[in-house]
């Protein structure tokens, strides 16, 4: 129903075309009253302006959208109206009436101006339709009726905005998880309280446990299990420490933190999330547009009907005048578009506001309801369904002990090459550094070396000769596009790619190298040089970008849902035929330039709608010429989320099929409410021709029907998956 709404949510529960077709929806109405009383009564700057009058100050009040007392006045007196007319005598029925005038007054003086309005701008709302209604029904005596009708409309209005407001405050809500004030460190080392909306970034702030955080920063000192679920959906706490991200509405759970804040208070994940999901609420879903152009038919068609009722039934059916006009006001009533137009908009919201909750940030009601049709989603590899980080994934001994030269044991040869990569920083170096490192910690733990639980531990400092002997390096360099050479326990070594070797590898290691190869993974050498020129190859490391540990999960869950996968990607294509098997992804296309990566998604199209999943700056292109690109958010660069339709916030890849479904259940939703609203309509428009329905009737089955399709919508709001 009709209604005004209010400045921070323009057109989202009829998406901008709801006036035109005959209905308001009666969203943000005490958002509306409030504001148009507060302008009122502030006086300007430059003048003083005089007090208004009491008639001004009635007029003013008259006109705005009545709220609760007023509508219970209205109620009351068309109830008295009601019994008047029942009960007193003829000679004082003209009370009654005054009392149904008043009730008329107070509940649609503002409905009467709305309809006047809309008229003078050519469109048919549905204010015209009751003030026609309740005038029509005064002219023919029916005064008791017309003042409850006004009155219930008004009470249908004021419900259905508090509903939708519901619906929409679910998102909104977020803002107030986020503390208005914080602890800040300042320039003397101080702590002290301060506005989180006059933190600056930089500033260090202090967290304790149970507090909200108010800010996104980098943790500086501490660690705690951090509940970022309002951000991220996540749904366990998150171990933080040292270096790691923290996001504004997270809540510390356990211990205290020290945070460098990164972003002012208007700037965080958190109020862009709620941004973007305003923003989303007024982007029509089809579905929403097909009403819209449907109600806008509709209620002229219902009018013209009506009309012909009044002035063909008396002629054609035999009904007196007054029984026809009756008939055609009750058809006034029921022609109210308010219950198809306000279907979509409420469904929609809540929709969109759960899907935020469970961190899928969706930029519009059209991707989400797009989400059902996807026939294809297409994967990046790197930092999409691998971790963007190498790391060692196998290692072998290569070097057999002769009668000669005894082979050093394989344990101290991988601390050779160990110590030798720490030195490097390139990033397969680095990947074998921490991957042996951390082979070597747990040795040490599982033999009793540096226990860091206490429990067991040998007494201090009797440990320290079990410690395995430093590995000295030394005359290390860098050999550019082959690897690193250094003097390791002054025997000469390099740690290498296999091109980097002059001589032939024996074909037991070749076997190997391929082996390794053949799985698109990065491969290096531990090579021992000897004095004459030759030399011997200790070891093989096998470096590659692992997948991530829901990637197969979340692409399973896609091919149950119907929908088909490919992984497009830049990487060579024996990585991308690896890395796509692994993840049970059906398609690999790789050694793709961003504009192979668009064609392959023009062949893809034409088999339906196709979905793009990235997190790069070469991605945002694809993700853009998607039909519903869903960038991955966490480590995601700024521009693919900015390119994207859809953000996965915490970045769990399994949420792709969760808005699939989510889309399904939507849809079915939409479906429901719009069968629902358009059954009741023509179930009352045959009741109204057959005489057996009243005014009364039709207006509880406009409000019954609206504040239905509300709830049903309302109910996506706690949406789980089976």
């Amino acid at each position: 129903m009709e209604g005004g709404a209010s400045p921070a949510s323009p057109a989202v529960a009829c998406g901008g075309s709801a006036e035109s077709a005959g209905c308001g929806c009666g969203m943000g109405r005490e958002a509306a009253s409030k504001a148009s009383t507060v302008d009122a009564s502030v006086p300007s700057a430059a003048s003083p302006v005089a007090a208004p009058t009491p008639w001004a100050a009635a007029w003013r009040w008259l006109r705005t959208p009545p709220g609760p007392v007023r509508i219970g006045a209205a109620l009351a007196l068309a109830l008295g109206a009601e019994l008047g007319h029942a009960f007193l005598p003829q000679a004082l029925r003209p009370w009654g009436m005054a009392l149904a005038l008043l009730a008329v007054v107070l509940a649609g003086w503002s409905t009467y101006l709305k309809g006047l309005q809309a008229l003078r701008r050519g469109r048919l709302s549905i204010s015209a339709l009751m003030g026609v209604a309740v005038t029509g029904a005064f002219a023919i005596g029916q005064w008791p009726e017309a003042a409850m009708v006004m009155a219930l409309y008004a009470l249908a209005e004021h419900l259905e905005a508090r509903a939708v407001d519901r619906a929409r405050g679910a998102i909104a809500r977020l803002l107030d998880m986020a503390p208005a004030e914080v602890e800040v460190q300042d320039a003397q080392g101080q702590w002290g309280k301060r506005p989180a909306a006059q933190v600056l970034p930089g500033a260090v702030v202090r967290v304790k446990p149970g507090a909200r955080l108010a800010l996104d920063g980098v943790v500086l000192q501490g660690r705690s299990a951090v509940n970022q679920a309002p951000v991220t959906g996540e749904s366990l706490p998150v171990d933080k420490g040292e270096g790691d991200t923290v996001y504004a509405g997270s809540l510390n759970e356990s211990g205290v933190l020290l945070v460098r804040v990164s972003a002012a208070a208007h700037d965080t994940q958190l109020a862009r999330i709620i941004e973007a999901v305003e923003q989303a609420h007024s982007a029509r879903a089809p579905m929403q547009a097909a009403v819209d152009r449907f109600a806008a038919y509709y209620t002229p068609a219902v009018l013209a009907l009506a009309l012909a009722v009044a002035a063909l039934g008396p002629l054609l059916a035999g009904w007196g005048w007054q029984a026809a006009l009756y008939k055609a006001l009750v058809m006034l009533v029921i022609a109210c578009p308010c219950a198809l137009v306000i279907a979509t908009p409420a469904t929609i919201v809540s929709a969109l506001s759960r899907a935020a909750q469970l961190g899928l940030l969706v930029k519009g009601g059209v991707y989400l309801e797009g989400a059902r049709r996807l026939r294809t989603v297409a994967f990046d590899k790197t930092g999409t369904l691998t971790t963007g980080q190498p790391a060692l994934v196998a290692q072998e001994w290569l070097l057999d002990a002769s009668a000669d030269a005894p082979a050093p044991a394989p344990e101290l040869g991988h601390r050779w090459a160990q110590a030798l990569a720490a030195h490097s920083d390139h990033p397969v170096a680095q990947a074998i550094a921490r991957g042996l490192a951390a082979q070597g910690r747990a040795g040490q733990e599982q033999a009793g070396q540096g226990d860091v639980s206490g429990a067991g531990a040998c007494c201090p400092g009797a440990c320290d000769n079990l410690a395995p002997p430093r590995i000295d390096v030394a005359n290390f360099r860098d050999l550019p596009g082959q690897g690193v050479q250094a003097l390791v326990q002054g025997q000469s070594m390099r740690l290498v790619g296999p091109r980097a070797l002059a001589q032939p590898l024996p074909e037991r290691v070749q076997a190997r190298l391929q082996e390794q190869q053949n799985q698109g993974r990065s491969v290096s050498l531990l090579v021992r040089d000897g004095g004459a020129g030759d030399s011997e190859v200790l070891a093989l490391y096998a470096v590659a970008d692992t997948l991530k540990p829901q990637a197969r999960e979340a692409v399973a869950a896609l091919h149950a849902l119907g929908v088909q996968t490919v992984m497009l990607s830049g990487d060579h294509a024996q990585a991308v035929a690896a890395c796509a098997q692994a993840a049970g992804v059906a398609q690999a296309h790789g050694e793709l330039l961003p504009s192979d990566k668009l064609t392959w998604l023009k062949t893809l199209q034409a088999n339906g709608p196709v979905a793009m999943v990235g997190d790069g700056i070469n991605d945002a292109p694809a993700l853009a010429a998607a039909d519903i690109g869903i960038a991955v958010g966490h480590a995601g660069t700024d521009v693919a989320m900015e390119a994207a339709d859809v953000v996965l916030m915490n970045g769990a890849l399994a949420r792709i099929a969760t808005l699939v479904r989510l889309s399904h259940h939507t849809h079915r939703v939409l479906v429901r409410n719009i069968a629902l609203a358009l059954g009741i309509k023509i179930a009352f428009l045959a009741l109204a021709m057959a005489g057996l329905a009243s005014m009364w009737m039709a207006v509880f089955a406009d409000v019954g029907a609206s504040l239905m399709v509300i709830a049903l919508g309302l109910r996506l709001q706690h949406w789980r998956e089976l």
